[in-house]
């Protein structure tokens, strides 16, 4: 049975640890653990780390008695995946590297081939229009502090209740049903600029075939967007669909487990992901990257965003990366290379050097969203909007495949503590 668990890679080993890389291979060179090496980098057996873990918990026995047999809450956990996967620091969607995808197709078509494995250069998201403005009218009752994020999250529940399949599981229902949400989930936004919109159209019968990149342009910006501008922002989708089991993608699996419809395992991932730690820590970055363009030192900066925070950096470190996290590679990459973003790329070198050197954190997809947002004038919370809307595929994704597996097997067993 151990050879048809995965191996986990060394960062996975290490997070399950709690050690620094460093750390784990001091263990290896020690004879603790063993390692395989592979094409991909250095793996590890799931069941000896297990082991290995058990054996340190019973070596902490002699701690204080409120301390013994505490869990941390993350026991190790593999869930098989067929998607999207990490190694030697590279993000790869079914053996294809992400950052290369991102930046030569349409985010149409590499979801669509998330979705079914069918690879359709001409793939396009469409949702009714009837539809869509159900759905504007359900999200235009929301009070006037509600966010882009509000209107998406209220509209998910509106398709639910205009789609008589919704309960449907089989994949020839949910993968139509999955590419009209998404638009949705973009069409659902006001535009902010008709000027704006009718520049990226061009006519009316394009409205509604946009590309899902045109569509949350002019929704989160109100200027004509330039060709690399559509660019760049199509990029950041293709390399927010998936990204291993992060925590909204769990809720999300754990809600197919028990058999939720797709715009139930949606919302699920949705309200995992409106958090300060995952899919909102784009917020916070934008706003350091703003106090920098305006002039304001960078050290300063870090300083009252730390204190603010009582954390970590906000956009810097990624755990599955012992460098800089690819997808913001390639973002910043693109973002550099663009002579109207020159005032956010030179802010975002000053602002990485202090942290790269202090803490050897580096700019992760956090950053790179804000960067995007700022350089494109859009409001804070753009990337959060930008996030929500390209991982809503990856967590159908996942649906699809927890759909195959045993109903519940993502229910964990508690231990009384009380």
């Amino acid at each position: 049975m151990t050879d048809e668990l995965p191996r986990l890679t060394a960062e996975q080993t290490a997070e399950r640890l709690g050690v620094k890389l460093e750390t784990l291979y001091a263990y290896v060179a020690r004879g603790r653990l063993a390692r395989h090496k592979t094409a991909r980098g250095s793996e590890f057996d799931a069941l000896e780390v297990e082991r290995f873990a058990a054996s340190r918990r019973q070596r902490s026995a002699a701690a204080p008695a409120e301390l013994r047999g505490h869990s941390d809450g993350r026991p190790l956990m593999v869930i098989d995946t067929g998607f999207a996967f990490i190694a030697d620091g590279e993000l790869y969607y079914r053996g294809r590297e992400a950052t290369a995808l991102a930046a030569s197709a349409s985010f149409e078509t590499v979801a669509h081939w998330a979705l079914t494995g069918v690879w359709d250069a001409g793939a396009a998201f469409v949702v009714g229009g009837d539809a869509v403005n159900a759905a504007r009218r359900v999200a235009d009752g929301l009070p006037p502090a509600g966010t882009d994020r509000d209107r998406q999250q209220v509209a998910v529940t509106a398709f639910a209740a205009l789609d008589p399949l919704r309960y449907s599981l089989d994949p020839a229902s949910v993968v139509p049903a999955a590419e009209a949400l998404v638009a949705g989930m973009a069409e659902v936004l006001r535009t902010r600029a008709p000027a704006a919109a009718a520049g990226v159209y061009r006519d009316d019968a394009k409205a509604g075939t946009a590309s899902i990149a045109e569509r949350l342009w002019v929704r989160l910006s109100d200027r004509p967007p330039a060709p690399q501008d559509l660019r760049l922002l199509n990029a950041a989708l293709v390399l927010l669909i998936d990204h291993d089991i992060a925590v909204s993608t769990l809720a999300a699996r754990a809600a197919a487990s028990a058999r939720a419809n797709p715009y139930a395992v949606v919302t699920a991932g949705l309200g995992a992901l409106d958090s300060p730690l995952h899919g909102n820590a784009s917020r916070a970055a934008y706003r350091m990257l703003e106090r920098v363009v305006s002039g304001e030192h960078p050290e300063r900066v870090i300083a009252d965003t730390m204190v603010a925070g009582r954390g970590p950096v906000p956009g810097f470190g990624q755990p599955l990366y012992r460098g800089i996290d690819p997808r913001a590679r390639l973002l910043l990459g693109m973002l550099g290379d663009d002579p109207a973003a020159s005032s956010v790329a030179e802010a975002v070198e000053r602002l990485a050097a202090p942290i790269v050197a202090r803490t050897g954190a580096h700019p992760n997809v956090d950053l790179a969203l804000a960067g995007l947002a700022l350089a494109s004038v859009m409001p804070d919370d753009a990337g959060e909007v930008i996030f929500a809307t390209a991982r809503a595929v990856g967590w159908i994704v996942h649906a699809l495949d927890e759909y195959a597996q045993t109903p519940l097997r993502l229910r964990p067993v508690g231990r009384y503590r009380g």
